[in-house]
């Protein structure tokens, strides 16, 4: 039996139900029971919470959770395979584990689950930038989750913390530090993992603020930062030619040199650029 609940090891859920990894899904399975506890406790005090899980693959970080004491988990996982050990979870805690077989792209979470709620998981590589994008920029805020824990390769967690000015700052660091304090919790070698993957892997708490560090609207961002950093070499009046061809008089207009790169331009300088471009269209 494992150290944090009466089910078996994972090692020997992943023999029993022949979970070997799919590269084509971007599995890389936690074993430690006794880490997904601790990743568990990262996302804060879930007693009275729900909790949203993506791709709890064979249910190590599943079974952290709700030994944490969670009030509900959804766990929504795209791997029939895993179904079956999903199953024996929800056998061993009663009425506290809903799973779904599907793609969590097209799930309403709020369909299963009701407030307070949170995200926590080891995100598929694969899918793992393009739902954070769609947690940070509803169009309404706040979100209907209060925090996200989610766990990313290194790199992606450094560009959700980046300054201004780095490598990695870019779209990711904008819109995280737009609506949310970000922060890396913790950081996991390549062998914590089956198979390893060829990067370390991080973990990044983000907390929702009760409203966004400067007012913009969120799909006006999402685009400008967008276009921004897709051609992050190039000076912002041709970057974002795209988006209006008036962009020149906008930079001018929020303070912004039309010859400068995005790397070198702030949230709240992005967030004046949203604004005008909002307030005055092509």
């Amino acid at each position: 039996m494992s150290t944090i609940d009466n089910l078996p090891p994972l090692r020997d859920v992943i023999t029993t139900h022949e979970l070997a990894a799919k590269k084509s899904l971007g599995q890389n399975f936690l074993l430690d029971l006794n880490l997904t506890a601790k990743i568990a406790r990262l996302a804060g005090d879930l007693t009275g919470a729900d909790v949203l899980e993506i791709g709890p693959g064979p249910g190590g970080l599943t079974r952290g959770l709700l030994a944490e004491g969670a009030r509900r988990v959804l766990a929504i996982e795209k791997d029939p395979r895993c179904m079956p050990a999903l199953a024996e979870i929800a056998d061993a805690y009663p009425g506290q584990l809903t799973t779904i077989n599907g793609d969590a792209l097209d799930v309403n979470p709020l369909e299963h689950l009701t407030a307070p709620i949170k995200i926590a998981a080891n995100l598929p590589y694969n899918v793992g930038t393009e739902l954070l994008v769609r947690w940070l920029t509803p169009p309404e805020w706040p979100p209907f989750w209060e925090s996200l824990t989610l766990m990313f390769q290194r790199e992606v967690a450094q560009r959700i913390v980046a300054e201004p000015g780095s490598k990695a700052y870019g779209r990711l660091a904008l819109l995280a530090q737009w609506r949310t304090d970000p922060r890396i919790v913790l950081e996991l070698p390549p062998e914590a993992f089956s198979p390893p993957p060829k990067v370390n892997s991080a973990v990044v708490h983000l907390t929702a603020l009760p409203a966004p560090r400067f007012p913009a609207d969120p799909g006006v961002l999402n685009k400008v930062v967008a276009a921004a950093f897709n051609q992050r070499r190039k000076m912002l009046r041709s970057a974002l030619k795209s988006v209006s061809p008036e962009i020149e008089d906008h930079l001018n207009a929020v303070g912004i040199k039309p010859t400068e790169r995005a790397e070198q331009v702030g949230l709240e300088a992005f967030c004046a650029l949203a604004r005008s471009l909002e307030n005055n269209p092509a």
